[in-house]
């Protein structure tokens, strides 16, 4: 009985090391072609512009976001672990793929089908921790499961290192094969988290299931669903912004290849993101149990920080600026990421968690990809510093709405 219990308390936070080797795989295998531009575009000659780079870019985040609702409704309906599992096996081979591409048309459909693939990932993962960790270690869990997003991130920028001593269709092969072998693994290791209380049921999740439509109808009359919608989807500017642009911006500004801006800037928003989820998860937990808006200032504390950032990040000159703000920026987007689906939990009946962070996930990832695309245009203007900088006014407005009508009643709604 000892031994179960003990066994019972370990799991939750091996779940939490599990997805986070998925997440990292899933940013890593999305974010390295936006440091491989120069090496691929030896062999694709479209990629030499500017415009065309943003379109590839922002196809994956069109598709990414129109499918992530219904990625997210089917999560709170059948077994997460197998569409978790799907989920790796396919990116992971589109990934192998797209080490064949010779046309950017090519490049283009398997990136947009990499956008489907990654789309059935975070709604499935968050809705996951989020069962198998309540009150005080939620924040925590999610954020520790975040920083796996960060890693991925950072490793990313190296794509264009790796290209530049070997090739980008070997490193293209190489990060594919990577995730079809994990996938695997996790066959065998991942449990899904049983949401009733029959014994047989250890393995099977059994929850009582909302309609499709009276799900997203009960989600989109709640008025505060609609705000943190408004904040999520503002954050999500910059946010995509620094991942999609500021390898390029760092290049530009410091005047160096892109085979270093890329590692610099990735790893300096890496790092620092991973400071602020380990002081924002533990502070938000913490918070919450003495006040329910814990988790509400905790984020807003993170945006503050963003707001300057970002300014200096556009504006300012040399590589101490650069990293500075870089590094300012990260632990704000740190502490508002690790808090996101906790703030979701008090608001959100936990049958619709999945659903509820898919539409989240949809608002947020369209407006990236309409921002991935301006900046893109900015950027053959010679404008994309400023454009950095207009972002922190976008995000003061995402504090003021989340600070002036998020008011929780409860830390776990059910």
């Amino acid at each position: 009985m000892e031994s179960l219990k003990r066994q019972n308390n370990i799991y939750p936070w091996i779940v939490v090391g599990l997805l986070w080797v998925v997440a990292l795989l899933n940013y890593m295998d999305r974010q390295m072609l936006s440091t491989m531009k120069e090496a691929m575009q030896i062999d694709i000659a479209e990629l030499t512009t500017a415009t065309n780079f943003g379109r590839l870019m922002a196809v994956f985040l069109w598709i990414y976001g129109f499918v992530s609702p219904f990625a997210g409704a089917v999560a709170d309906r059948i077994s997460r672990k197998w569409l978790i599992v799907v989920s790796l096996l396919v990116w992971s081979l589109v990934t192998y793929l797209m080490g064949y591409c010779t046309t950017f048309g090519q490049l283009y459909w398997l990136r947009a089908l990499m956008g489907v693939s990654e789309a059935l990932y975070i709604p499935a993962a968050l809705s996951l921790i989020a069962d198998y960790h309540t009150g005080r270690s939620r924040s925590f869990a999610i954020g520790i499961h975040m920083t796996g997003l960060y890693l991925g991130q950072a490793l990313g920028g190296f794509g264009a290192t790796i290209a530049e001593n070997y090739s980008w269709q070997a490193t293209f092969h190489w990060f594919g094969i990577i995730g079809v072998v994990y996938a695997l693994i996790l066959v065998l290791s991942l449990r899904e988290k049983s949401t009733t209380p029959v014994p047989s049921a250890e393995t099977d999740r059994q929850p009582v299931r909302i309609p499709f439509l009276k799900g997203f109808t009960l989600l989109l009359t709640n008025i505060s669903f609609w705000v943190i919608l408004f904040f999520f989807a503002s954050v999500s500017l910059p946010g995509w912004g620094t991942k999609n642009w500021l390898p390029t911006l760092f290049a530009e500004s410091l005047g160096v290849p892109m085979s270093a801006a890329g590692p610099i800037s990735t790893i300096t928003i890496a790092f620092s993101s991973f400071l602020g989820v380990m002081i924002g998860g533990p502070l938000s937990d913490r918070w919450v149990s003495r006040n329910l808006r814990g988790r509400v200032y905790t984020s807003a504390i993170g945006l503050a920080m963003m707001i300057p950032a970002l300014i200096l990040v556009g504006l300012g000159k040399g590589m101490f600026c650069a990293v500075g703000a870089g590094l300012f920026f990260g632990v704000g987007y740190g502490m508002w990421d690790t808090n996101n689906m906790p703030i979701l939990c008090q608001f959100v009946s936990s049958k619709l968690r999945a659903t509820a962070y898919g539409i989240m996930n949809m608002i947020g990832v369209l407006s990236g990809a309409g921002c991935t695309v301006l900046l893109g245009k900015w950027a053959d203007g010679g404008n994309l510093g400023v454009a950095f900088a207009v972002l922190g006014a976008v995000t003061l407005l995402a504090l003021l709405s989340q600070l002036l009508f998020l008011k929780p009643t409860t830390d776990d709604m059910p």
